[in-house]
């Protein structure tokens, strides 16, 4: 049976622990990021972006060389794809990083060079949802915002015991009512800010910490001895798995011929070996023949595999297929009109490409192949 849905105005202990025995906790526990040091708007906005999907752990050095690169909102805007999409490789999900791009140059443009202070115009922005206009303007701006993502939905269910899926349209909606009658409109950016830790630090999916928890006291989970029992998700779906084939294919000078991919696809703007999906039962040789074929109007022959990697995305995985190919008729010229390059194996660190691309390539530098393959 559902749960009961959340309380919609929270009891007096609950504003106290939360506003007050909360925000203490973290202030004595706070781990030292470089993004907490800083009222910088433009700062701020880049480590929320970032965070989206990447531990703390991991975006720490991305974002300080990011913005090492781009140290202002201008220098973003002023800079091109090309490069912030190399500056972000490693970190995925690049729509995240098409989308910085794009929303600097409409900062500059519309808003004077200033991310904007209020939640109808930061919303206008590309890539910025409810939750990242909530923490950029809490933390930034000093908006009284609750925001709500993983982490905080997590200690709201917990807390209050809510037992329907946490990613329910309907269910994030009570939980988004309950964050903003709970955070404190005096401090609101040290409030999001202490809810995010706790739920990244002590109220963790697996083991929790509940003893060291500053909220055990009003904790409805932990009164009913199964902390771990919430938040109730859906069991999700077997992850899809493709096999992948791309052609290696060198010129007479020795260059290798990349791609670059749509904008507005999976990955889009960044640098690839021309290749596709495995139809059923196809032979790997015939689809990187057939992609070949089909992608820039080519006939190759296809040699050896180089090399084989398997890599997750977020909802599928796939094993890239990597096979020396040699040019027998046609010039290579993109079906979709997308830009093609032939560029030396030493100098593909100056693209952009996808991670399981970017290990073929390190697999090209460990095994370099010799000219007489070329043809």
């Amino acid at each position: 049976m559902p749960s009961a849905p959340p309380p919609a105005r929270p009891t007096a202990d609950d504003l106290r622990f939360f506003r007050q025995a909360l925000p203490a906790w973290f202030d004595a526990v706070a781990r030292d990021l470089p993004w907490r040091r800083t009222d910088d708007p433009y700062r701020i906005w880049i480590s929320e972006i970032m965070l989206q999907q990447t531990r703390v752990d991991q975006a720490v050095p991305y974002y300080e060389r990011f913005l090492a690169a781009f140290p202002t909102v201008h220098a973003l805007a002023d800079a091109e794809l090309d490069d912030v999409l190399r500056r972000w490789e490693g970190l995925g999900y690049y729509a995240r990083a098409r989308h910085l791009h794009r929303a600097a140059r409409t900062i500059v443009e519309r808003f004077g060079g200033r991310v904007p202070d209020t939640y109808d115009a930061i919303r206008t922005l590309p890539g910025i949802g409810p939750y990242t206009a909530a923490a950029v303007l809490s933390l930034a701006y000093g908006r009284s915002h609750a925001v709500l993502d993983g982490n905080v939905a997590r200690v709201l269910a917990r807390v209050f015991t809510v037992a329907d899926d946490v990613k329910a349209t309907a269910t994030r909606r009570r939980l988004q009512a309950l964050a903003d009658a709970l955070i404190d409109p005096e401090r609101p950016g040290r409030f999001n800010e202490a809810m995010m830790e706790l739920g990244a630090t002590v109220c963790t999916p697996t083991a929790s910490r509940c003893p060291a928890c500053p909220l055990r006291p009003v904790c409805g989970a932990l009164a009913e001895g199964r902390p771990e029992a919430y938040p109730v998700t859906k069991k999700k779906a077997p992850v899809p798995h493709h096999d992948i084939a791309v052609g290696v294919l060198f010129n007479e000078a020795g260059e290798v011929l990349i791609q670059r991919r749509p904008e507005d696809a999976m990955l889009g703007g960044l640098w690839e070996f021309p290749g596709g999906k495995r139809e059923p039962d196809e032979p790997l040789r015939e689809t990187c023949r057939r992609e070949l074929h089909e992608e820039l109007g080519i006939e190759v022959s296809v040699g050896e595999r180089l090399c084989r990697i398997d890599h997750a995305y977020s909802h599928f995985k796939i094993t890239l297929h990597a096979f020396r190919c040699a040019l027998r008729a046609g010039t290579p010229t993109s079906r979709t009109g997308q830009p093609l390059r032939w560029v030396a194996v030493e100098a593909l660190g100056d693209y952009a490409f996808p991670r399981a691309n970017r290990r073929l390539i390190e697999h090209l530098h460990s095994h370099p192949l010799q000219p007489s393959l070329f043809g």
